[in-house]
């Protein structure tokens, strides 16, 4: 099916954005896992590391856009934000909360991106979109409610909330990269993007990673970390950054729509985080508003 920038048909994207979904719901549940075996800073600047090494070996041997020292600086500073500064986040908050939670607390993204594409004006914003707005954010409060009630013995609001302040980092950075999508390829926008998240990070996780027991990292261990970095931020940011491309911020981040129930039910399956009646409640506001904002 075509896919035109006026009115965009489902067509092959959509089925690589549905793809990037389910890869990301897992994602969770991945990155939980592996906090058992890493401590979160080192996981997080090896994961981004080897994502970067293998985007720029993939630049290396693809067709690259001509970019100016200007571009490439630009690019580098955005991936600070959305590569490194937002994984920071993310993974910390993974550590400290359920992965049902954030992986709910992410799927709100869809309607904090139309209200910045709105200010950017990328996207309109009508009376609907302005309701599906609102209700994402309640439902973020109300998981956010849920994770300041003890869980085994423990509140998980501190992560909750990192978790969320990462969505808002995720969010300037899609706004703000979507125009340089149309005239830069992707592959390399995914490099340098991702080369400006590794830089930090390595630097700031490297007491971290010294510190980290090499011997006792299982194959277990090694496998999260390949899915969390190739799989997860190599193979999925392209299907991301193609749906930047040719849908917009706002119809790519829709997509988030699949991840929440897939993302508790992976939790529930193989980490025995049985959804909660907050969980539950936040995810149906937040579906709501979701699919407000697309309608």
């Amino acid at each position: 099916m075509s896919e035109t920038a006026g009115q965009p048909k489902f067509g092959t994207t959509d089925l690589l954005l549905l793809t990037m979904a389910v890869i990301w719901a897992i994602n969770f549940s991945v990155v939980k896992y592996a906090m058992q075996i890493f401590s979160p800073l080192a996981f997080t600047g090896l994961r981004v590391g080897v994502a970067a090494a293998v985007l720029g070996t993939m630049a290396l041997v693809s067709e690259r856009t001509s970019l100016t020292r200007r571009d490439v600086l630009l690019l580098l500073g955005l991936g600070v934000l959305g590569n490194g500064l937002y994984q920071l986040l993310f993974v910390s908050g993974m550590a400290r909360t359920r992965a049902g939670n954030a992986a709910l607390i992410v799927a709100a993204a869809p309607g904090f991106i139309a209200l910045a594409s709105r200010f950017r004006g990328l996207e309109k914003l009508g009376r609907r979109m302005i309701a599906g707005v609102a209700l994402s954010v309640v439902g973020v409060a109300v998981v956010m409610l849920g994770s300041a009630r003890a869980t085994a013995g423990s509140s998980t609001f501190l992560g909750s909330f990192l978790v969320f302040c990462g969505v808002i980092c995720w969010t300037f950075f899609t706004v703000l990269l979507q125009p340089h999508t149309a005239r830069i390829k992707v592959v390399q926008l995914s490099a340098i993007t991702m080369a400006g998240g590794a830089i930090p990070l390595l630097i700031v996780s490297a007491p971290a990673l010294l510190a980290t027991r090499w011997s006792a990292v299982g194959w277990e261990g090694w496998a999260a970390l390949f899915y969390a970095s190739v799989i997860s931020m190599v193979v999925a940011y392209m299907f991301w950054y193609r749906g930047l491309r040719l849908l917009g911020p706002t119809r790519t981040a829709v997509y988030s729509n699949v991840q929440p129930i897939i993302a508790l039910l992976v939790a529930w399956l193989f980490l025995s985080e049985a959804p909660t009646a907050w969980q539950w409640g936040g995810a149906a506001t937040i579906i709501a508003g979701v699919f407000l904002t697309r309608t």
